[in-house]
């Protein structure tokens, strides 16, 4: 893949102590915020919501933790894994290491179909916020697959009209916010699009778990195909992968957990971007080791984030796509300076 940083390390070594790690990262985050709670107690909290035991615990502690915290964490998981599995896999299927979620515009439309929810009134009550979101991004993925001709131009196409598509919604949005919106309204919507994951709860979270394990048991049927796919499409074609199936699938996975984690949380850059740079470092090149272990790098990362963004400043939450643009740009920035005139 054009640009790529790949190692030869060997990733399995991660998976098990990362997959064993993310209960104790959300317990962490659990335990931690305007209002600290013990460790144990935020583990017994955690041991009681699962059905595990009945710790007699404080009725305010067990609630912040389980309806509040825990949910939010279990949120923070499966967006950061979601959004670099994309990552992952658009790198390696359109050859481009810039390659990433909001590549598609994706973003951009989830965005403008949830301000034209919030500050316009479209649906007249009946949709929320994430359904409109949600519908816009559905629909910036048709738009750009239309302006792409289907598949059929191949990954430079897709390419330049995601940067089309993303430019034309991001305009939009910007428009209708200037035009609709007071100052309470801009604040509340400015705080959306770089992200935020206060009015996550329970149903959101199953959700976004139920997409994105869906999504990475998908892409893992699909890593021979993508490890074939870096070498081209001729190539590919040649050991028997059927590269218009495999693309069209798999963009079309991308679109939906890139929709699905965007319509909630809002617009959060850079992990779908710097995860899987960071993951070759370990893991190499083979999909089938790279994709878990991108997966849980990403959702470790993510729960990291979220963590920063409600203790950094007390009782004060800054917005988790900041957070993620203040480690995600300078550690790309050494990634490649470490990998300056590598081909």
């Amino acid at each position: 893949m054009k640009g790529a940083v790949t190692h030869s390390g060997n990733g399995w070594p991660i998976v098990l102590p990362g997959l064993l790690g993310l209960p104790l990262m959300m317990v962490l985050a659990a335990a931690n915020g305007d209002m600290p709670v013990p460790f144990a107690h935020a583990a017994m909290a955690l041991a009681n919501g699962l059905g595990l035991a009945d710790y007699r615990l404080p009725p305010v502690e067990e609630g912040i933790v389980w309806q509040y915290r825990m949910s939010r964490a279990l949120m923070a998981a499966c967006s950061g894994g979601g959004l670099a599995l994309c990552g992952l896999v658009l790198q390696a299927l359109l050859r481009n290491a810039l390659a990433e979620p909001y590549l598609l515009g994706i973003s951009a439309g989830a965005s403008t179909g949830a301000v034209l929810v919030m500050l316009v009134g479209i649906g007249g009550g009946l949709l929320s916020v994430s359904a409109g979101a949600f519908i816009g991004a559905c629909g910036a993925f048709a738009l750009i697959m239309l302006l792409a001709r289907g598949m059929r131009d191949g990954a430079a196409r897709i390419i330049l009209a995601g940067i089309a598509g993303t430019q034309l919604f991001n305009a939009l949005t910007a428009c209708v916010v200037s035009i609709s919106a007071n100052a309470e309204q801009s604040r509340s919507v400015m705080f959306w699009l770089l992200g935020s994951l206060s009015g996550v709860r329970w149903p959101d979270a199953l959700l976004a778990l139920a997409v994105t394990l869906s999504g990475l048991l998908i892409a893992l049927s699909f890593a021979r195909s993508l490890d074939t796919l870096t070498f081209g499409e001729d190539i590919s074609a040649t050991l028997g992968t059927r590269v218009q199936f495999v693309r069209i699938g798999l963009l079309l996975l991308t679109a939906l957990q890139t929709a699905v984690i965007v319509s909630i949380i809002g617009a959060v850059g850079f992990v779908g971007l710097v995860i899987p740079h960071v993951t070759r470092m370990f893991s190499g090149p083979s999909h089938l080791v790279s994709i878990p272990v991108c997966f849980i790098i990403g959702a470790h990362f993510m729960m990291l984030a979220d963590l920063l963004s409600r203790t950094l400043i007390t009782h004060q939450v800054i917005p988790i796509g900041v957070v993620t643009a203040l480690v995600g740009a300078p550690v790309f920035c050494l990634i490649l300076y470490r990998s300056r005139g590598k081909k």
